[in-house]
């Protein structure tokens, strides 16, 4: 039981991850985020209570990074294609058929900007890949874990939704905007840039300082700026891991 209990909190987090593709594929993206959130939270205690418990394994690595897949990389590229259609106010695929129909192909419409945002979803598989095979990311990550760049794109949806800023929905539902955020998020999933993990070998200060600073910080811009706050929050640990590798 001590073994396997690890794995069954994954597997929670894949369970979050398959209801949050259904919720974002309808445009539910409150919802969505709920979900992504929510499994990230059981990726972080899998990691944590199998380090706990001592009974870290191949299988829970393996296990992590698929559900990871699904959880943070699969759900924002389906966010960015549905906003990327918002944007373009062209549906990205149609058809004249139904599902009852047979398989028709002569009617699909195909556009090809929305569906660029699935090049996240891409980027995240070549992320975890790389993550699975690289066996010095113990202490530190290279390039951006795939639940932070979740949280930056899930982001998005909700600023427009309880924001209510004119400023910002504009930038948001602007698809040039929104193809430039899917160049970096592509790139800062595989940036070959040391980041701090947010893994505590014990509770000190001294031995922690950076990560309490950073968590202290992100209250902060969290309780004035609500979801606003994410993409700066996301800065904010890019920046700080810099300023750590400097000095």
């Amino acid at each position: 039981m001590k073994q396997h209990l690890p794995n069954f909190v994954t597997l929670l987090n894949l369970f979050c991850g398959c209801i949050a593709v259904i919720l974002a594929v309808h445009s539910n993206f409150v919802g969505a985020a709920f979900f992504v959130f929510l499994g990230i939270i059981f990726d972080f205690f899998d990691g944590f209570l199998a380090r706990i418990l001592q009974v870290q394994s191949a299988l829970g690595v393996q296990l992590d990074s698929l559900a990871d897949m699904v959880t943070s990389g699969l759900v924002p590229g389906i966010v960015m294609f549905k906003l990327l259609t918002l944007a373009t106010e062209t549906p990205a695929l149609q058809s004249t058929h139904d599902w009852g129909d047979s398989m028709h192909w002569a009617n699909v419409h195909v556009a090809v900007i929305p569906l660029l945002g699935l090049c996240i979803t891409l980027g995240s598989a070549y992320r975890l890949a790389r993550f699975n095979i690289d066996e010095d990311q113990q202490s530190y990550f290279k390039g951006l874990p795939t639940p932070a760049n979740a949280l930056l794109i899930l982001s998005l949806p909700l600023i427009l939704e309880f924001q209510n800023n004119d400023t910002m929905n504009a930038i948001i539902i602007n698809e040039w905007f929104l193809l430039a955020l899917t160049v970096l998020s592509c790139f800062l999933l595989n940036a070959p840039v040391k980041l701090f993990a947010l893994k505590f070998k014990d509770w000190s200060f001294k031995n922690n300082a950076m990560r309490y600073i950073f968590i202290i910080l992100s209250f902060v811009l969290l309780i004035v700026l609500q979801f606003a706050a994410i993409p700066l929050i996301i800065l904010l640990y890019i920046g700080l891991s810099l300023v750590t590798k400097t000095y």
